[in-house]
């Protein structure tokens, strides 16, 4: 076993304890970026002026109006900016910009005495536009042409000899929605000058490094010269990697200008029409299969709505493609990515950052031919699992595909599926008007970023003379639990209780350069680094202890605190030994590092090995569905999901029970809809507020949720054999959605493969039992369109 991955004699890491700030959060004591204003003097408040318009070029901006206002005292227009005017890394997208690119693009920034006034201020504020033509849906970017940025082609074996080999072959197109992050906290940021001329901003940021960054150019500054501080997020979901760094620009505008603390929060509405969302995609695809239901080649397309700018686009469809295969084996492959540019917000990262969307793909796939091909859904998944020796369509091969086998088996033995079945089968026989159905579906998701640069860390740990310890990292705690495993790392690591270790806020100027807080590897890279730090520190002790007990420094143990010789009885306590390694000059703070290793990507080629390992999974849910309504409810959830050897049991527990729940609120309830008319309002986002856009509550939980981490799972090369948890479990919920196909189909002949929209909503299961109804989807029939509305167009043909 690595160095990396062995656990010493009585670790602190595989302890289930609560999240570290988990009773502030639920007495209100916890401060949140916004919270600081009330401790802060003198501050302004911003207000964006937003145009209400989809598209047009600005003609007149007049902002005197707004001074007029009692309480005003600025407004920001791009006319002051000392720097770069653009609040993003492609430098595509102006924070004050002179054309407006999709409805509430906001034009300028209005600062007054009070939040109402700045209100005031922005309505009176007067733009006038030359409205031009806009792109608001996929289909409309498609038919016009209008794309951005690379189109990837990521290409395997040899596709057209797959196609000629195959004993059936189908076509299809998939459309399927974007997904609103939906945050409890929105974007805020609060930004004052020092008597130095220093910028300290407070932000809700996943990413600090890049939004000091973002700051810096748009003040015209040195990033030595702004700092970035985030105490913690109430949520973020990949919505605050990118976005919050032009809230927290136009805070840093106001305060360098005004020389007084400026504060920017979005409310609810504001941050729904102007932040982006997950990527809706289109796909189009043609799948080959063997007379065994074997899957021998695939030639597919997916674009994704970029929105307005380019944002984190590129890495989310190239991130869709390497996950479109899944857990599957396509020995022949051919699928091109491309990013439509249209007129609504820029959509952005979302946790699993595209890689639910290709597995989505290949998922509806395997749905939608089983019946097709006369086989089970469960056995065609089976029968194209991964086994030993297999690589990706990319080129990695695949490590431990035993895996996904022993988790397919353990779910369905912990769920019951034969003896469930069988009584599934005997209601629905009973039931003409009320059907259920059992689905099973498992993950592969690669972990690491696209991006080779970005998998490295920092930490600062600082060891104070009465034995206390503080640990800085360059990762944010948006509710996710990496804190709690920090601090369980570095009392692993220097073998002391975990009340000795303490964890400062995530700050650019204790810890440089950091990567945002994503891609699932926030504890693999910071719980590395801070053990890196931790063990240089714990060195420096062994040799002190060493001296002081008689014995070699590699004979010393530092367990729960207390220094032991191995075979001896003599003992040194922590705190003695602290102080004695201060009196002999001994230096106790130490800055830690860590890379991923192995990783190399060729993004041209669109071949490598980008990732560190895969993160596997399946789940079993059972739902029931009315066929008179298309009402159902999720009867039955049984997950098992590999995590390594998990950090923290019950913080990883949580984020699958969360992430399956994110899940199936974007496949079965949270719908966006926009205005797509040619009235004055096209382009306007409908769903603004959460009585029109619906999320998970208690009514969608299973009603019997049992989840199960898969043992003895340790992962060589990762800190202390563990696994990161944050976005595999999001797609657990496939399996939801696969239910609701089934039961669907319940309502029609045996045979019959059932198109089913996404979201899945009680209205598009409606359509599908419709259409089950009328005989489905035979190989020679056709199929609704996607939308949940039948259509006379074939989306799925036998070809």
């Amino acid at each position: 076993m690595s160095h990396l991955s062995e656990r010493p004699e009585k670790p602190v890491v595989g302890v289930s304890m609560p999240h570290e700030s988990a009773n502030l959060h639920v007495t209100g004591a916890a401060l949140y970026t916004d919270d600081l204003v009330h401790r802060t003097k003198d501050v302004l408040h911003a207000h964006p002026v937003q145009v209400m318009k989809a598209h047009g070029r600005i003609t007149a901006l007049r902002t005197e109006p707004a001074l007029a206002v009692p309480g005003v005292v600025r407004v920001l227009t791009g006319a002051d900016v000392p720097g770069v005017n653009d609040a993003g890394m492609k430098h595509d997208e102006p924070l004050f910009p002179d054309e407006v690119m999709f409805h509430g693009h906001a034009v300028a920034w209005v600062l007054a005495e009070t939040l109402e006034a700045a209100r005031l201020g922005a309505a009176a504020v007067e733009v006038e536009l030359d409205e031009k033509p806009s792109v608001i849906t996929l289909q409309e970017a498609i038919a016009a042409g209008s794309f951005h940025g690379a189109r990837p082609v990521m290409l395997t074996g040899d596709v057209d000899a797959g196609f000629d080999d195959s004993a059936h072959v189908f076509t299809g197109e998939f459309h399927f929605s974007d997904q609103e992050h939906f945050y409890l906290e929105t974007h805020a940021a609060l930004a004052q000058v020092d008597e130095g001329g220093q910028m300290f901003v407070q932000s809700s940021t996943q990413h600090p490094s890049e939004t000091q960054e973002i700051v810096a150019h748009v003040l015209g500054l040195h990033s030595h010269e702004v700092t970035v501080q985030c105490l913690r997020m109430g949520g973020g979901f990949g919505g605050k990697e990118m976005q919050p760094h032009g809230f927290a620009a136009v805070a840093a505008l106001g305060a360098m200008l005004t020389g007084r603390p400026v504060r920017v929060r979005l409310n609810r509405t504001q941050d729904l029409t102007m932040s982006g969302k997950r990527h809706g995609f289109h796909a189009t695809w043609k799948i080959g299969f063997d007379a065994e239901g074997r899957i021998q080649a695939l030639d597919a397309t997916l674009t994704a709505d970029g929105g307005w700018s380019l944002d984190l686009s590129e890495p989310v469809v190239a991130r869709a493609l390497c996950h479109i295969d899944n857990t599957y084996w396509i020995p022949n492959a051919r699928v091109t990515g491309r990013i439509a540019k249209t007129n609504k917000v820029s959509n952005t990262a979302f946790r699993g950052f595209g890689g639910p969307q290709g597995m989505l793909v290949i998922e509806d796939i395997m749905g939608r031919c089983a019946p097709l091909l006369g086989l089970d859904p469960m056995e065609l998944r089976e029968r194209n699992f991964y086994r030993q020796g297999h690589s990706t369509p990319y080129g990695q091969p695949v490590a431990h595909p035993e895996r996904i086998s022993v988790i397919w088996r353990q779910v369905q033995e912990d769920a019951a599926v034969a003896d469930r079945k069988r009584e599934i089968a005997a209601f629905n026989a009973a039931h003409p008007n009320t059907k259920r159905a059992l689905a099973v579906t498992g993950i592969k998701f690669g972990i690491s970023f696209n991006l080779t640069a970005f998998n490295q860390a920092g930490a600062l740990v600082l060891i104070y003379k009465d034995g206390s310890v503080l640990i800085n990292h360059g990762g944010t705690e948006m509710g996710q639990g990496l804190h709690t495993k920090m601090l369980q790392v570095a009392a692993t690591t220097l073998g002391i209780p975990l009340h000795k270790v303490r964890l400062a806020p995530t700050r650019t100027d204790k810890v440089p350069n950091t990567s945002a807080t994503a891609a699932s590897a926030g504890a693999d890279l910071n719980g590395a680094a801070v053990k890196n730090a931790c063990e240089q520190l714990r060195g420096r002790l062994l040799q002190v202890a060493g001296t002081q007990l008689g014995a070699n420094a590699s004979d010393v143990r530092i367990v729960e605190g207390v220094a032991r010789v191995l075979g001896d009885d003599k003992t040194l306590a922590w705190d003695d030994l602290v102080r004695t390694a201060y009196f002999q000059r001994v230096q106790l703070s130490a800055a830690g590092f860590y890379r991923t290793e192995g990783l190399h990507w060729d993004a041209k080629a669109f071949q490598g090995s980008p990732f560190k390992y895969f993160s596997y999974g399946a789940a079993a849910t059972e739902v029931e569905v009315d066929g008179f309504t298309g009402a159902y409810r999720i009867r039955r959830v049984d997950i098992v999901h590999d995590v390594g050897d998990s950090l923290s049991p019950m913080i990883d527990i949580g984020q699958v029970e969360g992430g399956f729940v994110q899940g199936a609120g974007w496949l079965t309830l949270e719908d966006m809809r926009w205005d797509t008319g040619d009235g004055p309002n096209r382009g306007r986002l409908l769903t603004q507020a959460a009585s029109t856009y619906k999320l998970p509550s208690f009514s969608e939980m299973p009603e019997e949720f049992n989840v199960r981490l898969l043992e003895n799972a340790t992962e060589e090369g990762a800190v202390y054999g563990s696994k990161a948890v944050g976005e595999p479990p999001l797609m657990l919920a496939f399996s939801v959605r696969e239910a609701l196909r089934q039961a669907a189909g319940e309502f029609g002949p045996g045979g019959a493969g059932v198109e089913l929209a996404s979201p899945a909503t009680p209205e598009a299961v409606y359509w599908a039992v419709e259409a089950a109804r009328r005989g489905g989807v035979r190989p020679e029939g056709s199929v609704p369109d996607g939308s949940g509305v039948p259509s006379d167009a074939s989306a799925l043909s036998n070809a």
